[in-house]
């Protein structure tokens, strides 16, 4: 089981993450809410343990964030806000437990697994199309039954097209949901990645699945589908 804390508290992040490896937890630590935003996204976590107070942009606004780009980890909050106002408020954000500092490491233990026990009911589906698959748990993706050896973002990117298959995803829209940018910051970074996933997934002998649709961004279909969305004018680039 993979979970990933967020705590700006790096003595306590350092304690936490210790005594959850000892449990047999694989753990990922960041100290900010735009690295755990990234992480979150491009890692297929099974729990993601969140402290309120961050730095920036806090633990609330974050949760807040993921659930609405339709992240369905749980999230266990953690903050020295005890107050039913504040337990009301992270839950209604979309956390799914609250834990107030100062708590027991028995205590968190005993909830970071009735989460998981919880999450086991609702597993991630494996994204398909072709003989393309992407397994969003295991971060595994095959095509014709090899494996691909994909960066986070190639990762990241190829999940949004597979999650959107047949329709065509704005360069804004990866923009924003892989790089957190706006479009003038990356727009050649976003070339650089599609041409390199490109040469990863659709190298010969396979069929080309990533089309170009210019002027509006990016779509993952068979190439009898290129003209799929009336715009006719899908190329390979």
């Amino acid at each position: 089981m993979r979970i990933l804390l967020i705590e700006d508290d790096r003595k306590a992040a350092r304690l936490l993450a210790r005594g959850l490896q000892e449990e047999g937890f694989v753990v990922d630590v960041v100290h900010t809410a735009e690295e755990g935003d990234e992480e979150a996204f491009v890692v297929a976590y099974d729990l993601i343990v969140l402290d309120w107070m961050l730095p920036g942009k806090d633990g609330l606004t974050l949760c807040r964030d993921l659930r609405q780009r339709g992240c369905k980890t749980p999230v266990l909050m953690l903050t020295a806000r005890d107050a039913l106002s504040d337990r009301v408020a992270g839950l209604n954000t979309g956390a799914d437990d609250y834990l107030t500092k100062p708590f027991a490491f028995d205590e968190l233990l005993a909830r970071v697994r009735a989460l998981l026990r919880r999450s086991e009911l609702v597993r991630p589906v494996v994204l398909s199309l072709a003989d393309l698959s992407l397994d969003p748990l295991s971060q595994r993706v095959l095509r014709g039954g090899m494996v691909l050896d994909l960066t986070h973002k190639e990762f990241a990117i190829l999940q949004i097209l597979l999650r959107h298959a047949g329709e065509v995803v704005s360069r804004s829209r990866l923009a924003e949901q892989v790089w957190k940018d706006d479009l003038i910051a990356i727009d050649n970074l976003i070339d650089v990645h599609i041409s390199n996933l490109r040469r990863k997934v659709d190298a010969p002998p396979a069929a080309p699945l990533i089309q170009t649709v210019r002027g509006r961004g990016f779509r993952l279909a068979p190439a009898d589908d290129s003209a799929g969305t009336g715009t006719g004018a899908a190329a390979h680039a």
